[in-house]
């Protein structure tokens, strides 16, 4: 781990590095999913994902709110939790978005989405 502890929403805020870098319009399971897969005679490759990915964590007794590093490499890594967000909002993406749910990853919704981008200070 490259962190020794996780970041804070704080901290997102201050370097504006990970404000352009997330990855809004992926999920867990897209993320998780083979590199290649064969169709017919061919191999195609996905395309690779590179920044920082918004998730709930479902593994625990309550979700939390979770930013994870993904390089080009595949490689992945949690780097911050996001305690300010309301919980009835991360059970709301849950309830939505329980068919993509992946290693105890699940996606946030639009409504999260904008939330997070509001208080990272993310203009359109």
């Amino acid at each position: 781990m490259i962190f020794s502890e996780l970041i804070t929403l704080k901290e997102l805020k201050e370097d504006p590095y990970f404000r352009e870098n997330m990855l809004w319009d992926i999920d867990p399971k897209e993320l998780m999913s083979p590199r290649c897969a064969k169709e017919g005679d061919k191999i195609v490759y996905k395309k690779p994902a590179k920044g920082y990915v918004p998730y709930i964590d479902i593994t625990g007794k309550k979700p939390l709110l979770f930013i994870m590093r993904h390089t080009a490499m595949n490689f992945g890594e949690t780097i911050a939790r996001i305690d300010e967000i309301p919980e009835e909002m991360l059970q709301e993406a849950i309830n939505e978005n329980k068919d993509k749910t992946s290693f105890g990853m699940c996606p946030i919704n639009e409504k999260i989405k904008n939330w997070l981008k509001k208080e990272l200070g993310v203009s359109e």
